[in-house]
């Protein structure tokens, strides 16, 4: 069950906190998260939170499930990294690594904004970049070590996300192709984004990996010139321009460029799958040895500057979000004490559920916050407990018929249920912090009532035996002339 104060607010979800949304799509929201774990650990993870009306979909719940069962299969750099599934009660989410940087789209749309194009070196490193992330996809296996043949389908700029790392990364395969999907695409039903299908997925024709090259050839036309390749007033003028593969080499629009690079782009936007390169590697090589790619650190540069404002907004709200888990959202285990014969609960509480009492109890214990005066009251009642104790075990051995017997021995520890109990979980007292033996009242007991007031962490031991007292001492006491009992002092 997903818990929260508020539909706003940060909601727990297992070992993660959902906040507020990075983006938002058709059929999923993607949110910053934040991954919990023992003794502090933490880390920063996207998650992708499928739609609610989608997640009562059982189509559309196969499809996001298939997304993550594939996106698991391939181990790439260029691929974001898929880290886990949820499912809590109607929501389901995908956990995904969390990338600092942008989509392509947004980078694109920040340079036009800028009056500038992206320089083509960027342009080149970015596409090759996902070309082998889509490579990594295409070749990827199952368990079994047989080829999964996946086809992403939706290769397009908002699917390219860059980082300030330099690296860009293939997401969302949502609409993949793959053998034994449990979800299929149903006949005359497209996936995918208009402007970037290839021909023959436009026509219903089987996809292949040549499908994803032409994709990413469309997505390197757009880069280099800044602008749209098919666009239209409507969806049947797309798909007649892309079928009609009337298409302007990029030196056309951005005169600078160099015909070598025409020629790279053109083959992969042949109509015919044949004609284009036989894999996304191969394309990747051919940009890198005929034009050149820029270096990690150069795209890395170019990304930050394009995006400063974006990307430094994004990092105060991580930085808000990290620091306000560290001191809110830590996951902590309390043990309360409980009645004898009844188990203290050990088991950590939820992150975000912590209980009014359990913090109540974790003042009480805390060092230099109001413990010291806790454990005061408590050393000071189990003083007068093991007095009590000494004036029964006393009458107890005046009125037994052999004065000899060995009395029977009281724990302290096992007769008081308000004494709180050794714990794993609570922070031991520092060498500047004082003891509960050190802040009870200096009544300079004896050795045989220090030992009857020290409980242990596994609960009472057998005590050693008691030293005999006098002779005189039978009976311990003595009695007035108005009938008052005096106990005699060597004998307590």
């Amino acid at each position: 069950m997903v818990s929260g104060a508020a539909k706003s607010g940060p909601q727990t979800v297992g070992r993660y906190i959902v906040y507020g949304e990075i983006a938002s799509g058709g059929m999923a929201t993607v949110h910053f998260g934040r991954l919990t774990g023992l003794a502090g650990f933490a880390r920063s993870v996207a998650i992708k939170r499928l739609h609610a009306h989608f997640a009562r979909d059982p189509e559309f719940v196969n499809m996001f499930l298939d997304e993550a069962r594939l996106a698991a299969r391939i181990t790439h750099p260029n691929v974001v990294a898929t880290l886990d599934v949820v499912q809590a009660g109607d929501d389901l989410f995908l956990v995904m690594d969390y990338v600092r940087g942008a989509a392509l789209s947004q980078l694109l749309r920040a340079a036009r904004r800028a009056g500038e194009r992206m320089p083509p070196l960027i342009a080149t490193g970015i596409v090759a970049g996902a070309l082998h992330g889509l490579h990594a996809a295409h070749e990827a296996k199952n368990e079994a070590g047989e080829r999964l043949d996946i086809v992403h389908r939706d290769v397009s700029p908002q699917n390219v996300l860059v980082g300030t790392d330099g690296v860009a990364r293939v997401l969302d395969f949502g609409v993949a192709k793959a053998a034994g999907r449990m979800q299929e695409t149903r006949d005359g039903q497209l996936k995918g984004k208009l402007s970037y299908m290839a021909p023959e997925q436009i026509q219903g024709a089987a996809v292949t990996r040549r499908t994803d090259v032409y994709a990413a050839s469309v997505v390197l036309w757009e880069a280099l010139t800044g602008e749209r390749l098919f666009k239209g007033d409507n969806e049947a003028n797309v798909m007649a321009r892309v079928l009609a593969g009337d298409v302007p080499p990029p030196s056309s629009i951005a005169t600078a460029l160099p015909s070598s690079l025409d020629g790279i782009v053109m083959r992969g936007l042949e109509r015919e799958p044949g004609n284009r390169y036989a894999t996304a590697r191969e394309m990747a090589q051919e940009l890198d040895a005929t034009f050149g790619v820029a270096s990690a650190a150069e795209i890395g540069d170019w990304v930050e500057r394009v995006a400063a404002q974006e990307l430094e907004e994004r990092a105060k709200r991580i930085a808000d979000i990290e620091r306000g888990a560290s001191e809110d959202d830590v996951e902590t285990s309390v043990r309360i004490p409980t009645s004898p014969g009844r188990e203290a609960p050990d088991a950590p509480t939820p992150v975000g559920l912590r209980a009014p009492e359990e913090t109540t109890a974790r003042k009480a214990s805390a060092p230099g916050k109001g413990g010291q005066g806790t454990w005061l009251a408590v050393g000071i009642g189990a003083t007068a407990l093991v007095l009590l104790v000494a004036v029964i075990v006393a009458v107890t051995r005046s009125a037994s018929p052999k004065p000899s017997a060995e009395p029977p021995v009281i724990s302290a520890a096992a007769s008081s249920s308000s004494t709180p109990t050794a714990s794993a979980d609570e922070p031991l007292p520092t060498p500047a912090e004082p003891t509960a033996s050190e802040t009870a009242p200096s009544a300079s007991p004896t050795p045989t009532q220090t030992a009857r007031q020290t409980p242990t962490a596994t609960g009472p031991h057998p005590l050693p035996a008691r030293t005999a007292h006098p002779a005189d001492c039978n009976p311990p006491y003595t009695t007035d002339a108005k009938g008052h009992v005096h106990f005699k002092p060597q004998c307590m």
